[in-house]
């Protein structure tokens, strides 16, 4: 959990729950996890952006950067967490 910044732990919960409508929808389960690192990039993204100062192109790729690689581990943390309480509650 170091990884992951600590104001955006919160994305880990909502991509979980955003994740159980999408199991329960009409998409196939293969592209659940796509769609929540695409989610999580997304919500970085706007969390990112709207917390910064952007004055210059470095800054602007350094914010798409953090963008990308929170949002892809908050989901990453969320797939993680669903596998681990699926496996907990079988029986072998």
């Amino acid at each position: 959990m170091d990884y992951i910044r600590p104001e955006l732990l919160a994305l880990v919960p909502v991509l979980y729950l955003i994740g159980t409508g999408l199991k329960r929808s009409q998409i196939a389960d293969r592209w659940i996890p796509l769609l929540l690192g695409a989610a999580g990039i997304l919500l970085a993204a706007i969390w990112t952006f709207s917390t910064s100062e952007l004055l210059s192109w470095h800054e602007i790729l350094l914010a798409v950067f953090t963008s990308v690689v929170q949002g892809v581990l908050c989901a990453g943390a969320s797939v993680y967490g669903d596998q681990l309480l699926k496996q907990a509650g079988k029986r072998e």
